[in-house]
């Protein structure tokens, strides 16, 4: 069992549902969070907003899953990531469950 993590602005949501969706992960949990980034080391040209810190409306998922599920997920990822015309992508994890209670 493996314990998957997903992020992204929250323009992605149905996107992932989609994505967790085609890889089989019938059961997961989100919740809305904010997001931050600093933005301190960027030139202040680049830094559209002017400030050192810019927050982010954002989602995460989080799912047990199997472990024959991660490689096709973490597939279909890349290619949505490879397709954005945006600097956003969806950041995906996985993590060793140990022990699991099911």
């Amino acid at each position: 069992m493996k314990l998957l993590l997903i992020t992204a602005v929250r323009e992605f949501e149905k996107d992932i549902k989609l994505i967790l969706k085609k890889a089989e992960v019938k059961s997961f949990s989100y919740k809305e969070v904010k997001g931050f980034k600093d933005n301190s080391e960027d030139a202040m040209e680049a830094n559209w907003f002017a400030t050192n810190m810019q927050e982010t409306e954002s989602v995460l998922f989080y799912a047990f899953v199997k472990e024959e599920k991660v490689d096709g997920l973490f597939d279909m990822v890349k290619e949505f990531n490879t397709e954005q015309v945006s600097k956003s992508n969806i950041h995906v994890a996985v993590l060793n469950i140990e022990r699991c209670s099911n």
